[in-house]
C-alpha cells in the first residue's frame, strides 16, 4: 500500500456528496432556527398568547443545544456517526411535525427541547463526519460547502418566514421540514460512512454537567441581559456563573483521563485562535443579522417583507463570495486573509450603522452586499482554519469543542446586538418604552464593529504560513 493510500482518512472514497448532504441538514437546522423570529406574532394569535411568552420556545431550543451539544462527540464515538447522524435527522424532523401541530404554548416548547436534542447531535456529528472523512488536501473545498448554510440562513430566513406567514401558516415553517428530512434521510443511509472512536470511552459525566451548566448559564444570562424589562445584572450575574463554571469545566477536562470535551486540540495554535479570537469575530459579526432588520423596520420604517428584500443583498454577497473562497486563501493565506477581512466586516457594520431613510438605494445595497461578502468569508476561513493541523484521533473531540464555541458564540452574537441596542437607548436618555431611534441603531452597530476589529490581534499573532496544510497560501508558496 503506498503512503497516499495509508494516509487517507477512513470513508474517504465516498465523500463526493458527503458535504452537500451534511450542508443540507445544516441549512434545515439554520433555517429552522432563523425563520421562526418572523412568525412570532402569527403564532401567539393561534395560541391566545403574547408574543413574548413564545420566546420561551426560542430559549428552550437554545438551552437543549447547550446541554446536548458537548455529548455529541462521545455519542458518534460510541454508536458509529451515520447511526447518530441518521437518528439526529429523524428526531429533529419528528420534532418539526411536533411544532408544526402544537396547539398551545406548553407543546411548543416541549416540540422545541426535543427538536434541540437533534439539532444538538445533528449539526457537530455532521461536521465530525466530513472532517474525518476527508483528506486534508481536499478540506477546504468541503468545509466551505458545509459552512454557507450558516452563513446564509440567517438573511435568507427573514424573507422566507415573512412569505410564509404573511400568504400561509406558521405551521408550515415546521411542516416543510418533513419531506427535505426524508431525503436527506435515504443520502445518509447511501452515502455517509458509519465512523466510530479508536477506543470506547467511559462517559464524563461530571464533565457533561459542568459544561452543560456552563453553556446554559452564559446564553440564558446573555439573553436575559439583553432583554427589555429584565434587570441586566441578572443576566450579568448569570454569565458570570456560566465563566465560572466554564473554568472548573476546562480544569477538570484538563485533568480527568478520558474528558467529555477535550480542550488538549487548544494547544495546536491555529485551532486555538479559531475557538478564542474566532469566538469574538464571531460575536461581532453576529449581532448584525438582528440588528438589521430592526434598523430597517423600525429605523426606516420599512415592512418585514420589503426589509427581507433587502437583506437579500447579503445573502447574494454570502453564496457568491462561495465560488472564490478557496482561491484567495490558496494565493493569500489564512493570516492575511483573516485580517483584511475582519477588517473590512467590522467596517461595513459601522458603515451600516450610518446609514438614513434618505440614503441611495445602491449605496444601503453596496454596504449591505459587503457585510454578506466579508461575513461569508471571515466564517469560511475560520472553519476550514480549525481543522488544518489537527490529527484524524483528535477531529472527534475538535469538532465537539469548536461546534460548542461556534453555537455559544452565535447565541451570543444575537445577545451582544440586542443588549448594544439597549445600551444605546439608555445612552441617549430614551425610556424603555420608546421605539428604538437611528441613533440608538448608529452606537450599537458601531459597538458591534468595534468588537469585531479588536480581534485583529489575534490573526495577526498567527504564523505566516498557517493552514498551509489544507492549501492555504499554497500560490503564493509556489510562486
Amino acid at each position: 500500500m503506498n503512503d497516499d493510500a495509508r494516509n487517507k482518512p477512513p470513508g474517504a472514497a465516498s465523500v463526493g456528496w458527503l458535504p452537500y448532504i451534511v450542508a443540507a441538514t445544516f441549512f434545515m437546522e439554520y433555517l429552522d432556527t432563523t425563520v421562526i423570529a418572523t412568525a412570532l406574532p402569527q403564532m401567539a394569535h393561534s395560541f391566545g398568547i403574547g408574543p413574548n411568552s413564545l420566546s420561551l420556545g426560542v430559549t428552550a431550543y437554545m438551552l437543549a443545544l447547550a446541554i446536548f451539544i458537548p455529548a455529541s462527540g462521545w455519542v458518534a464515538d460510541r454508536c458509529g456517526s451515520r447511526t447518530v447522524f441518521f437518528g439526529a435527522v429523524v428526531t429533529f424532523t419528528f420534532a418539526s411535525v411536533l411544532c408544526g401541530i402544537s396547539q398551545n404554548l406548553w407543546e411548543f416548547v416541549a416540540a422545541r427541547v426535543l427538536q434541540g436534542i437533534g439539532g444538538a447531535m445533528m449539526v457537530p456529528v455532521g461536521r465530525m463526519i466530513v472532517v474525518r472523512s476527508t483528506d486534508k488536501s481536499r478540506l477546504m473545498q468541503a468545509i466551505s460547502t458545509i459552512t454557507w448554510p450558516a452563513i446564509a440562513a440567517p438573511v435568507v430566513g427573514p424573507p422566507v418566514g415573512g412569505f410564509i406567514t404573511t400568504y400561509a401558516s406558521w405551521r408550515w415553517i415546521f411542516l416543510l421540514n418533513i419531506p427535505f428530512g426524508l431525503a436527506v434521510l435515504a443520502a445518509i443511509a447511501a452515502v455517509v460512512p458509519n465512523l466510530r472512536g479508536e477506543q470506547r470511552r467511559p462517559l464524563d459525566v461530571v464533565g457533561l454537567v459542568l459544561s452543560g451548566a456552563a453553556l446554559t448559564a452564559i446564553l440564558y444570562g446573555a439573553e436575559l441581559a439583553s432583554q427589555v424589562g429584565s434587570s441586566p445584572w441578572r443576566g450579568a450575574a448569570l454569565v458570570g456563573a456560566g465563566v465560572l463554571i466554564g473554568a472548573i469545566a476546562f480544569f477538570h477536562a484538563k485533568r480527568h483521563p478520558h474528558p467529555l470535551v477535550d480542550v488538549s486540540s487548544l494547544s495546536i495554535p491555529t485551532f486555538s485562535v479559531t475557538v478564542v479570537t474566532g469566538s469574538i469575530t464571531r460575536i461581532g459579526i453576529g449581532a448584525a443579522p438582528y440588528l438589521m432588520p430592526l434598523l430597517f423596520q423600525i429605523g426606516f420604517g420599512l415592512s418585514a417583507f420589503k426589509s427581507g428584500l433587502l437583506l437579500l443583498a447579503s445573502a447574494l454577497g454570502n453564496l457568491g463570495m462561495k465560488a472564490l473562497t478557496t482561491r484567495i486563501l490558496e494565493r493569500w493565506g489564512f493570516r492575511l486573509v483573516a485580517m483584511v477581512d475582519v477588517a473590512l466586516a467590522g467596517a461595513s457594520m459601522i458603515a451600516c450603522g450610518m446609514l438614513t431613510p434618505e440614503a441611495p438605494l445602491a449605496i444601503v445595497l453596496i454596504v449591505i452586499f459587503v457585510y454578506g461578502v466579508t461575513r461569508s468569508m471571515q466564517f469560511s476561513t475560520l472553519a476550514t482554519l480549525a481543522y488544518a493541523d489537527v490529527a484524524q484521533p483528535q477531529m472527534s473531540a475538535a469538532s465537539t469543542l469548536w461546534s460548542a464555541a461556534a453555537q455559544m458564540t452565535n447565541g451570543l452574537g444575537i445577545a451582544f446586538g440586542a443588549l448594544a441596542l439597549r445600551v444605546a437607548a439608555s445612552v441617549n436618555g430614551e425610556s424603555s418604552g420608546r421605539a428604538f431611534t437611528l441613533d440608538d441603531f448608529r452606537l450599537a452597530f458601531l459597538s458591534a464593529g468595534v468588537l469585531t476589529l479588536l480581534s485583529i490581534w489575534g490573526y495577526a499573532q498567527m504564523a505566516r504560513d498557517a493552514g498551509q496544510n489544507v492549501g492555504g497560501g499554497s500560490r503564493r508558496q509556489r510562486a
